[in-house]
């Protein structure tokens, strides 16, 4: 079946922080907290991150109730007193959150502004795949998700019925990508760049010799 929509992960595929994610936290940590180890709140960031996607995968919560609860643990789990976050995370949540729907906190890759075709929060569940193809008005099967998370983006896409590619950057701009030391990439399609999704779709709705759209 022809490929219709394209849905975009966003950080780490269409957006890139301008300075590492756990950087612009201490920034916005330092005049409620004090001053935490950078590579603790690396660490407790990354931690933080796949707790609450585990525990909350879709955003039951509202977007700031999630993202809260992933900055209270970030900033506790680095060695914050807990009892200073709880008294300043009504006004440490919202300013990162601001900062990072901004460009404050974010630009994009250069391929994003020619490919972008249409985008959907990162991070999501089946049901939110579903839901991203109905408001397109397309079935699963003629939709490809593109992101830089293997389980979530790539096999979760794949679960829900989708296409799937997989970022995979060279270089620097690949350094923040979703990637696990040891992952298996076998029979994973792989692209290096936002370009390679444009070729991936022209490949895949080009008509074989039957006249119907080629499979891949």
């Amino acid at each position: 079946m022809a490929i219709r929509a394209v849905l975009f992960d966003a950080l780490f595929t269409l957006v890139a922080p301008r300075l590492p994610i756990y950087v612009q936290y201490s920034q916005t940590f330092e005049p409620y907290l004090g001053v935490l180890e950078p590579d603790l709140l690396k660490k407790s960031f990354k931690t933080a991150l796949k707790q609450v996607q585990k525990e909350k995968p879709a955003y039951q919560s509202g977007a700031e109730g999630w993202w809260g609860e992933v900055i209270k643990r970030t900033a506790v789990g680095a060695g914050a007193d807990p009892q200073a976050v709880d008294r300043s995370l009504d006004e440490i949540v919202p300013r990162l959150l601001h900062r990072f729907s901004s460009r404050e906190g974010y630009k994009l890759y250069d391929d994003s502004i020619p490919t972008r075709a249409s985008e959907r929060a990162p991070r999501t569940a089946r049901e939110m795949f579903l839901r991203a193809c109905a408001r397109l008005g397309v079935q699963p099967s003629e939709a490809v998700h593109v992101g830089d998370e293997l389980p979530a983006d790539y096999y979760g896409a794949e679960e829900s019925g989708l296409d799937a590619l997989l970022v995979r950057r060279p270089g620097t701009d690949g350094e923040g990508e979703a990637k696990e030391p040891d992952e298996d990439l076998s029979g994973v399609a792989v692209v290096s760049g936002l370009a390679q999704v444009v070729d991936w779709v022209h490949h895949k709705n080009a008509p074989s010799e039957n006249g119907k759209p080629s499979r891949v």
